[in-house]
């Protein structure tokens, strides 16, 4: 069983910057995929990075080149900074992890997820 705990969400304007920490629970942290998911009102919940246990990455082409995924193992820490927003990047963004330690863009591949933080970005 895992844990996921979301943090660092809120309001920003336009161009600024926010890092969502994720932290997890549980001792094999490491060989666990992690996934950045976001899900505005009315829409699906959709992948925006992903990090695999062995640190290979993956980034939604509407966040290429503005967020960053990480990870720290020794801490069971998941990050995603998050630059240059834009009012489109408004929704509740969750973490998730699968046990495969791979990235997958579908919400089911994924096993545990976090309760979910708001980020609402200001024209």
């Amino acid at each position: 069983q895992m844990r996921l705990v979301e943090s660092g969400g809120g309001l920003v304007q336009a161009g600024g910057s926010l890092r969502l920490s994720c932290a997890a629970s549980g001792r094999t942290f490491g060989s666990y995929g992690m996934g950045w998911f976001r899900q505005a009102p009315g829409k699906e919940r959709d992948i925006v990075a992903g990090i695999g246990s062995g640190v290979n990455t993956y980034y939604a082409d509407s966040v290429k080149g503005r967020f960053t995924i990480s990870r720290d193992n020794a801490k069971s820490m998941v990050y995603l900074q998050m630059n240059s927003l834009k009012p489109e990047d408004t929704a509740v963004y969750y973490c998730a992890a699968n046990r495969n330690g791979g990235i997958y863009a579908s919400p089911g591949s994924y096993d545990y997820w976090g309760q979910g933080t708001q980020v609402t970005v200001s024209s």
